[in-house]
C-alpha cells in the first residue's frame, strides 16, 4: 500500500468519525430535557418552598369563616360525633318524626344501598338524643328524630322532577325502616329553586387554566416533575397529573399540573417530549384566604423561568403579569358574589355545589 493510499484509508477513517459523533450528537439534542440524577426530585414534595421575587397581588385580604370538618370513625376509639351537612341553601330536606328513640344500628340498617338519587347525593342525618344536635348516622348513638335530603345542583345540572320522585321513594323506605312519618315540601317550588340555584352556579363557576410552552427543546415527564416538586407539587392519582396539597389535610388541592397521561405511561419516558403542561385552578374549590390564584401565577412564572418555556392561554395567546392581574381582578368579584349568597369559595358548601 503506498502512501497516496494510506493517506485516504485514514482520511476516510476521520470521516467516518466525524459522521458517528455528528449523528450522537445530533440524536442527544434531539432528546427531551431530562431530570438531573444528581437531585432528589421529590426532597421538596409537599412542602411551601416560597418563591422568590415581590407578590404579584395585594396580600390584603378579608378574614373567611373556618369550615366545620366532619370527622371519621377511627379504629377502637370512642365514636366522635360527625356534623351534619344538610342545608337548606343547597338542599331539598324532608323532616321524618318518630316515636321514641331508634338506635344508631337500625337507622343505619334501614339506608338505600346507594346514596345517590339520580346524578344527585341523597343524605340522612339524625337528632342526637343525647346531644340534640344533626349528626350523620353513626352507630352506637340514639337519635329521636330523623331527616333526609337531596342536593338540589351539581356541576351536572339541576334537580330535576325524576329525581325529587325518586328522593320522595328513598326517604319513604327509611322512613318505614324506622318507623317514622316523612314530610315533604312542594315539588314544583322546589324543582324550581334548583333551577334558580343552577344558574347561579352557571354563572359563577370558574375553572382557571395557563400552558405552560417549551420555547426549544421538549421537556421529559421526569423533567417536569423535578422542576414541579422544587415547588410542592405531588404526584397524583391520575398518571401525567401532579397537585398541590392543600394547607389543611384533606382538602382538595391548591393547584393541578397535568401532561399527556400517555408521556408518563410510556415505556421509555425519558424520550418522551411534552412540548405543553397545563397548570389549572378550580376557584370554588379553594378558600380564598389560600390565596391559589396568586400561586398558580407565582407557580406558572417560576416554571416558565426554570424550563424556558412561555405562558399562553387557551387560544395561544400570550400571558404575562399584566394579563394576569387583570384576571385576579375579575376573580374578586367572583369570589364576592359566592360570599354574598353564602356560599364562600372553599367552604363545605361551595364544593359541594361545584362538584
Amino acid at each position: 500500500m503506498n502512501t497516496l493510499h494510506i493517506a485516504l484509508a485514514v482520511l476516510g477513517a476521520l470521516v467516518l468519525a466525524a459522521v458517528v459523533a455528528h449523528g450522537a450528537w445530533t440524536s442527544r439534542k434531539s432528546l427531551p430535557k431530562q431530570a438531573d440524577e444528581t437531585l432528589d426530585p421529590g426532597s421538596q414534595g409537599g412542602q411551601r418552598p416560597e418563591l422568590t421575587g415581590d407578590p404579584l397581588f395585594d396580600r390584603t385580604e378579608p378574614v373567611m369563616r373556618a369550615d366545620v370538618s366532619t370527622q371519621e370513625e377511627f379504629g377502637s376509639l370512642p365514636m366522635p360525633r360527625r356534623e351534619a351537612k344538610l342545608d337548606p341553601l343547597i338542599d331539598v330536606i324532608a323532616p321524618i318524626a318518630i316515636e321514641g328513640v331508634v338506635s344508631g344500628e337500625a337507622a343505619l340498617a334501614g339506608l338505600p344501598a346507594t346514596r345517590r338519587v339520580g346524578t344527585k347525593p341523597f343524605t340522612v342525618e339524625g337528632l342526637s338524643a343525647e346531644t340534640g344536635s344533626w349528626e350523620a348516622l353513626v352507630a352506637g348513638q340514639r337519635y329521636s328524630a330523623f331527616q333526609a335530603g337531596i342536593q338540589m345542583a351539581n356541576r351536572i345540572g339541576p334537580m330535576n322532577q325524576i329525581e325529587f320522585s325518586e328522593f320522595v321513594t328513598k326517604t319513604g323506605h327509611f322512613a318505614d325502616a324506622v318507623g317514622g312519618e316523612p314530610q315533604f315540601p312542594d315539588m314544583l317550588e322546589e324543582v324550581a329553586r334548583a333551577r334558580e340555584l343552577d344558574q347561579f352556579a352557571g354563572q359563577h363557576d370558574a375553572q382557571l387554566s395557563f400552558t405552560l410552552r417549551a420555547r426549544e427543546a421538549a421537556w421529559s415527564p421526569g423533567y417536569v416533575q423535578q422542576h414541579a416538586a422544587r415547588l410542592g407539587f405531588v404526584p397524583g392519582v391520575i398518571p401525567g397529573r401532579l397537585v398541590l396539597p392543600a394547607l389543611v389535610d384533606g382538602q382538595p388541592p391548591l393547584l393541578g399540573l397535568s401532561f399527556d397521561s400517555q408521556a408518563a405511561l410510556a415505556d421509555a419516558p425519558e424520550r418522551a417530549a411534552l412540548r405543553e403542561i397545563t397548570l389549572w385552578l378550580d376557584v370554588p374549590q379553594v378558600a380564598r384566604g389560600d390565596r391559589p390564584f396568586e400561586r398558580l401565577c407565582e407557580v406558572a412564572l417560576s416554571l416558565a423561568k426554570s424550563m424556558d418555556g412561555v405562558i399562553i392561554d387557551d387560544h395561544g395567546n400570550r400571558i404575562d403579569v399584566q394579563v394576569m392581574e387583570s384576571i385576579n381582578a375579575d376573580l374578586q368579584n367572583l369570589y364576592d358574589a359566592l360570599e354574598l349568597r353564602d356560599l364562600p369559595a372553599g367552604s363545605a358548601l361551595c364544593r359541594r355545589l361545584f362538584s
